[in-house]
């Protein structure tokens, strides 16, 4: 299939949580990067042509999605979202500070995806029940997208290193332990479940980034 590359970047704690607690807002926990992490994430979000997070970070975090600490263009926001359920007030609605894709399934209700066109998002359809990310990722590859950022959450990540759609991952390791069951960590869903058929990456990269430590893995 014709794909964009497609690069997880994700901040973790040391022990692999995404944010403080579940429901939580991960803007809470990347308070603890410093200026120089900050400008390594936004330095990879000007070399991407889109960036994608699914429909619950959305909700919680309210992102931009937009590059700053350093110079470059915003690039295009994509939002999974089975049912187009996303805030109309929704920063990544802004289409005037960057684009927005929003890709729905055929179970979206026509009057959501009017609504979300007249914020002036694009709307395209990839699946039945769900979203599609193996037909969502050939669609924007058709728009012209060459490289894909995606900064979550958990159940974006697995959906697609589940459906080997993964290139890379990078991964800003917070030196802070979280703790708890229910926590997110960088991926969720069923899991995998034997050796045999867990995805397998390779080392790339290891540094030191200011107070953290920058991981770089690629597909075996």
């Amino acid at each position: 299939m014709k794909r964009p590359y497609v690069l997880i970047v994700s901040e973790v704690t040391i022990d692999g949580k995404l944010t403080l607690a579940k429901g939580v807002s991960s803007k809470e926990i990347m308070k603890l990067m410093d200026e120089e992490a900050n400008r390594y994430l936004h330095r990879i979000r000007a070399e991407c042509d889109g960036i994608m997070v699914g429909a619950n970070t959305v909700r919680i975090d309210n992102p931009n999605l937009t590059v700053r600490y350093v110079e470059g263009e915003n690039p295009v926001r994509v939002i999974p979202t089975s049912t187009g359920d996303i805030p109309l007030d929704a920063n990544v609605l802004n289409t005037e500070v960057a684009p927005t894709v929003i890709a729905v399934s055929e179970k979206a209700p026509p009057d959501r995806i009017k609504a979300i066109e007249e914020k002036g998002a694009k709307v395209i359809v990839a699946g039945k029940e769900r979203v599609d990310f193996v037909r969502l990722l050939e669609r924007l590859y058709e728009m012209g997208m060459k490289k894909l950022m995606v900064e979550g959450g958990s159940k974006v990540n697995w959906e697609l290193i589940k459906n080997d759609l993964v290139d890379e991952i990078r991964l800003i390791h917070l030196p802070v332990v979280v703790g708890g069951d229910d926590v997110p960590s960088l991926t969720s869903g069923e899991g995998f479940g034997s050796l045999e058929k867990v995805k397998r990456f390779k080392i790339k990269r290891i540094f030191q980034c200011g107070n953290q430590v920058i991981t770089e893995y690629e597909r075996e």
